[in-house]
């Protein structure tokens, strides 16, 4: 399964945050290869991640990454679905990276349409999992396109959910925001406006921005 430059971006910006709230129970709903959950256990040093993936490769892979990896003792692989797989403990943050093409075309290839496409898991199975899962001062992230940004509050308060944090994400300045990545977590009494912000990863083709090479220079050998 090919590591999107989008994904890696998420995995940092994520990962920059645990640095300052240090959680010590993760959970990545739809791990992949692993690579939130790796670098996530690279910044919180003491946290225990529960890392769940459906598709049989892409789990058989994470496990073999999570093995080869110095945190193996703190990351455990669970192959299964996650509405099958509800853990008795609450997390203190949890990190989706969920299939984006909901409701889109499908491409013939099962094992893509499970990585890609909402075809089990929908946004509204998985924000009410959340809310289920996530402590009360936990923190929840997840990866977006861009165009689904109008549709998430409602969804987000239905489920007692509220985003503290809205991030879009640029390839260049030319360029309309693709994706948007979202923290939040339970919500409160006050109803409070959510900072935007936008990061962009090129300045032209080939220059990464000083924003892009500060949060993923920890993670990328050459960069």
């Amino acid at each position: 399964m090919k590591v999107t430059t989008d994904a890696c971006l998420f995995g940092a910006w994520v990962a920059d945050d645990m640095k300052r709230i240090q959680p010590e129970r993760i959970l990545d709903i739809g791990t992949g290869t692993g690579l939130l959950a790796l670098m996530a256990a690279q910044i919180c040093s003491d946290a225990v991640i529960d890392a769940v993936e459906i598709e049989g490769g892409a789990a058989a892979q994470a496990t073999e990454n999570f093995k080869a990896s110095p945190w193996a003792d703190r990351i455990r692989s669970h192959h299964t679905d996650i509405r099958n797989s509800i853990f008795k403990e609450q997390f203190d943050a949890i990190i989706c990276n969920p299939p984006f093409y909901e409701n889109e075309l499908a491409s013939p290839d099962t094992k893509r349409n499970m990585a890609h496409h909402a075809g089990g898991l929908l946004l509204q199975d998985l924000l009410p999992l959340i809310g289920q899962q996530l402590a009360a001062d936990g923190k929840a992230y997840v990866l977006l396109p861009a165009k689904r940004k109008s549709e998430i509050p409602a969804l987000l308060e239905k489920n007692g959910l509220q985003a503290d944090s809205w991030v879009w994400v640029k390839q260049s300045p030319a360029h309309d925001p693709f994706r948007i990545m979202i923290r939040c977590g339970h919500k409160n009494a006050e109803d409070v406006s959510t900072p935007e912000s936008t990061i962009i990863i090129e300045e032209s083709p080939g220059k990464y921005t000083e924003a892009f090479v500060g949060l993923l220079k920890d993670y990328y050998l050459y960069l």
